[in-house]
């Protein structure tokens, strides 16, 4: 249902098991940058009516999720520690040229929302099934569910807003790029590295 190139090696579990409070701490910021990135939306693109609907709805979702890990990091005794560079999505941005007219920029920044979202909805179904802590990987379970919800609903307004074939060509092109991203990554304690 992804598409996404290449799958996540299951090992990259085993990093994560090691270092819960370090993943728990970038997962947070994930959230926190994912309802950034739809504010970011709504300020840049105002109207698109629908697509402004849309992201208030997803920052406030966005937000509720930073809060669930933040509960979590806070539960476990620990306190949120600093952000890091995301090098996946640093990477995953140099993929499209930058310029263009409005609408190829919005359909570039849902292309890469889209992946993000994916990429993100790929790891928490491989922790929600590898992980030993079962509450854990129960709440990566139901996170995984939210984020298919989001890959898809950006990767819908992409087709809408640009012209179909062409999204789906740029989608298909940024989906092998990541695959030789992917090949570099998944040995540190990081969501998406």
């Amino acid at each position: 249902m992804l598409g996404l190139k290449l799958p996540t090696d299951p090992r990259w579990v085993n990093i994560v098991e090691k270092n819960i409070d370090e993943i728990l701490t970038d997962h947070a910021y994930c959230e926190q940058k994912a309802a950034s990135t739809a504010i970011s939306l709504i300020v840049t693109f105002p109207e698109y009516t629908d697509l402004v609907q849309e992201m208030t709805a997803l920052a406030r979702e966005e937000m509720a999720h930073f809060k669930m890990v933040h509960d979590r990091i806070i539960a476990r005794g620990q306190i949120l520690g600093r952000d890091r560079k995301d090098y996946y999505v640093l990477e995953l941005l140099k993929f499209f040229p930058s310029g263009g007219n409005r609408t190829v920029q919005l359909v570039h920044r849902l292309l890469y929302a889209a992946l993000i979202e994916a990429r993100s909805c790929e790891r928490f179904r491989l922790l929600s099934e590898e992980l030993e802590d079962r509450e854990l990987a129960d709440f990566y379970q139901k996170l995984m569910v939210s984020e298919a919800g989001h890959y898809t609903l950006f990767l819908r307004f992409a087709r809408q807003y640009g012209d179909r074939a062409e999204v789906d060509k740029k989608w298909n092109a940024l989906l092998e790029y990541e695959a030789e991203i992917m090949k570099n990554l998944g040995t540190r304690e990081s969501i998406h590295g």
